[in-house]
């Protein structure tokens, strides 16, 4: 079954100053959870571009790392980009990051498509625990955004 995750948020920050901070693969562990024990492994250059393979070590569970290989499938400047799993937790994953220049700052937008691996057994997980560990994520990440550049007043 094919999942999907949409999520927004207000930066007070210029537009060209949150693509500059999103386009750097490296800045992902600084907003996602220290207990996932997200590690990146192989990122060959800076700045994202089209085609660019990313390896990262995650942890699914308790004591159980898997790597993670995503691609950098499309990257429209200062717009969007797109990362897909190339291997890893996912059976599919597929995330756009959208930019948009609004009034006072920028918004910044996530639409994830999913599906989980092991059928049945998959379908489960994502019951059980896989659904709120993202929306887990993604709180934690809108909490640091924050911190990092501020809030809507």
């Amino acid at each position: 079954m094919l999942h999907s995750l949409a999520r927004e948020q207000f930066l007070p920050i210029p537009l060209q100053e949150a693509w500059d901070f999103f386009s750097s693969p490296r800045n992902l562990d600084a907003i996602t959870p220290p207990d996932l024990g997200f590690r990146i492994v192989h990122c060959p250059a800076e700045k994202m571009h089209e085609g660019q393979i990313i390896e990262y070590r995650v942890k699914v569970l308790p004591g159980l790392w898997v790597p993670w290989v995503t691609e950098i499938k499309a990257v429209e400047e200062r717009r969007c980009f797109i990362d897909e799993q190339r291997f890893g937790p996912y059976k599919f994953w597929h995330h756009r990051h959208l930019f948009e220049a609004v009034e006072g700052g920028v918004k910044v937008s996530d639409l994830i498509h999913y599906m989980m691996p092991l059928g049945p057994c998959g379908a489960i997980a994502h019951a059980v625990f896989a659904r709120r560990k993202l929306d887990r994520i993604f709180e934690f990440r809108r909490t640091e955004l924050e911190r990092r550049f501020g809030r809507r007043s």
